[in-house]
């Protein structure tokens, strides 16, 4: 059967991130209650069911699948100690001008526009709910999912917006 009969065809990156942010304890139902909570002011006839719809076609991205699976991974290869010095350090110590982490954020925040850019820096900033929670916890490298999950959740407040201008 040809990939191209289906809506999502990279079912193998999709599930590499699924599975990987599961593994790691986030819910897809976190990251949505966020993305609701947030944009409902704006939007009040958003629903929880076209929150989680949108949620679903944006980690059906390529984009965000790309950068999701190498934010992912070098988070746990940093835990695992298999990155190399001085890399390993800084991504480990989270040094604040690394920005590598940032930079591959801002690519999935932006996946449906620029509105993404502010979303990403407003949720970066404030730190809403399960993103409070990687950004404290320190039993294990979170240098890039707190800013993976900030810019999922930029990116479908993006995607709201773009659908109720």
């Amino acid at each position: 059967m040809n990939n191209r009969q289906f809506k999502y065809p990279d079912t193998k990156a999709y599930e590499f991130v699924t599975n990987r942010l599961a593994k790691r304890g986030v819910k897809l139902d976190d990251l949505a209650e966020i993305i609701y909570q947030s944009q409902r002011e704006f939007e009040p006839t958003l629903t929880m069911d076209r929150v989680q719809e949108y949620l679903q076609d944006a980690l059906h991205k390529r984009e965000l699948l790309n950068n999701a699976m190498v934010m992912l991974e070098l988070d746990r290869l940093v835990e695992e100690n298999k990155v190399a010095e001085p890399l390993s350090s800084i991504i480990k110590n989270d040094v604040g001008v690394f920005g590598v982490d940032e930079t591959l954020a801002l690519q999935i925040a932006n996946i449906y526009g620029t509105i993404g850019t502010t979303n990403f820096g407003y949720f970066d900033r404030v730190k809403k709910g399960i993103i409070a929670k990687y950004d404290h916890d320190q039993s294990h490298v979170n240098t890039f999912i707190d800013d993976l999950l900030a810019a999922i959740v930029a990116a479908v407040s993006g995607k709201i917006a773009h659908q109720y201008a």
